[in-house]
């Protein structure tokens, strides 16, 4: 963990992470040499407020985003830590590889569907309680798995594994929304994504070690194990970040929802007679409704959104495929065992981290190079109103090249694999094509982020529902349309397809400032009707 420098705290405490002073809410917002500047130009008229976007410390904002990018972590491994044990799994149940596919494709329905819930629920309750409720189920579900002895009920308890773990995908973009500004929101999203790309380049190699040595079982004792270290860890010093509940981090959270830490300070501090209220501001008394899946769905529904949305979708469609047909295809054309098929995740995994990391980078230069030319303001900590500026633009050119290359790579791997070419060129173009289509993933969710600000994990639930589906059905017949094109064929139509997206990206680069200016017009004047 980075340490802070003189300007701020010397010493960063986890367990202090959520205690918010009066001090904090008070004190007087600055913009000198430590605090951040004006990058560009003159400050355009109600740009950026001047109330500071968030009180949390840099340590603080790296320790929960850490946090955020372990928790969203637990879903791609889920699916990818699977795939070694494909072929021992059914043979053990005594089931056909297309049968267990089928878990697969259940797994990415319920990725789809759970968010729609519990995104809603976050954005009104907190961050917190959104988390206790998903890895409560995740931890029960793979207790089931690693108990259960049928088909049915290995169906029944993958589905309930990716309803508990698919929501922390959600999350995290939901807290990174909480705590970073436009300017900076890239670098993080792209921190926090790299937790959940992990997945692919290291779940395959221990699901393969676990499979190989202690059988398939073990795979889901080692979930239950990591996971509870993490909600243990959580409990104890991950603060509240929603906006909702505790604004930009200096209302006191309600006691439902501080760490096991400040509750104990809090209830050691009312035995000696120290009041601990520090605003006025009661987030306690908040009503907070059942979830309304509702909303993930007119997000859906909106027209810039709609089309950014069915793009990634195709893009993580083709991903999966690639994914789904790795296990089967290694298998059957290398002869290699559930290890040495996890082993070949690697490098598919190693870019699809690297590109978070790097991703972000490109995505907050790009912003600033496009608030350069247009005399924009970027102010650190400070909330950027985004109405003139083009961020559509800002976000998805660089999402262009990076599907362009991401199409080649699939075409090269299908052709690799037909004319059955040494294993090492099919495995390497899997590090460039991780590389390249998650670069591009991570430029959609960071725009779906700056359209839904407020709203982030029900925007990023929307982003779920579609991608997952479409990639559910798309996992589902990878195999049939192998078996009819050849793999040549079939992996240059899903090549082509990719393609497709980017006269839709750039409908949205023309159009989506005009579609998003409607949209908040139409928003304003529901809220002054109510």
């Amino acid at each position: 963990m980075p340490m802070a420098d003189q300007n701020e705290k010397a010493d960063f405490d986890p367990s202090a992470i959520d205690v918010n002073t009066q001090e904090q809410c008070d004190k007087e917002i600055s913009i000198g040499k430590n605090d951040g500047v004006l990058e560009a130009g003159v400050a355009l008229q109600s740009s950026h407020t001047d109330v500071e976007f968030s009180v949390f410390t840099e340590p603080q904002k790296r320790f929960v985003v850490f946090m955020a990018s372990w928790a969203g972590f637990f879903s791609p491994v889920s699916t990818q830590i699977y795939y070694p044990a494909l072929n021992s799994l059914a043979e053990d149940l005594s089931v056909s590889i297309s049968l267990i596919n089928l878990t697969l494709t259940s797994y990415m329905i319920f990725q789809g569907l759970s968010p729609m819930f519990i995104g809603d629920f976050a954005d009104k309750a907190g961050r917190r309680p959104a988390y206790i409720i998903c890895f409560t189920i995740y931890i029960a579900a793979n207790i089931g798995l690693a108990l259960q002895n049928n088909y049915a009920a290995l169906f029944v308890l993958r589905c309930m594994q990716s309803a508990g773990s698919s929501t922390t995908i959600a999350l995290s973009s939901g807290v990174v929304a909480d705590i970073t500004t436009v300017a900076q929101r890239g670098s993080y999203m792209g921190f926090v994504n790299a937790g959940s790309l992990l997945g692919p380049s290291i779940g395959p190699v221990i699901g393969g070690l676990l499979a190989q040595y202690l059988g398939w079982r073990s795979i889901f004792w080692f979930l239950v194990i990591f996971a509870g270290v993490f909600i243990v860890t959580f409990l104890l010093f991950f603060p509240e970040t929603a906006r909702a509940v505790v604004g930009n981090g200096s209302i006191p959270p309600p006691k439902w929802s501080m760490t096991v830490t400040s509750w104990l300070r809090a209830l050691r501090a009312r035995r000696e007679g120290v009041s601990t209220v520090t605003s006025n501001t009661s987030p306690s008394t908040r009503k907070i409704g059942f979830p309304n899946p509702a909303k993930t769905l007119m997000i859906v529904f909106q027209k810039d959104t709609f089309v950014i949305l069915f793009s990634n979708a195709i893009l993580f469609a083709a991903f999966y495929d690639v994914s789904a047909s790795v296990a089967s295809i290694y298998h059957t054309q290398y002869n290699l065992n559930d290890l040495e098929v996890g082993l070949c995740y690697i490098p598919f995994g190693l870019g699809s981290t690297l590109a978070s990391m790097l991703n972000g980078k490109f995505l907050d230069y790009n912003y600033r190079r496009h608030a350069r030319r247009l005399g924009f303001p970027v102010v650190k900590n400070k909330d950027t109103d985004l109405r003139n500026f083009p961020i559509e633009r800002a976000r998805l050119e660089i999402a262009f090249p990076l599907i362009m290359t991401g199409a080649m790579t699939v075409i090269a791997f299908g052709w690799f694999l037909n004319f059955g070419v040494h294993l090492a060129a099919p495995t390497t173009i899997l590090f460039v094509m991780g590389l390249s289509m998650t670069g591009a993933f991570s430029t959609v969710s960071t725009l779906l982020v700056d359209l839904y600000p407020t709203k982030a994990a029900t925007a990023t639930a929307s982003n779920n529902f579609v991608r997952c589906l479409l990639g559910a059905g798309a996992t589902a017949v990878i195999n049939p349309m192998i078996d009819a094109m050849g793999r040549g064929w079939c992996f240059t139509f899903i090549a082509f397809v990719m393609l497709a997206t980017l006269p839709l990206l750039l409908v949205v680069i023309q159009f989506g400032p005009k579609w998003r200016e409607e949209r908040r017009v139409k928003e304003e004047a529901r809220k002054m009707g109510e």
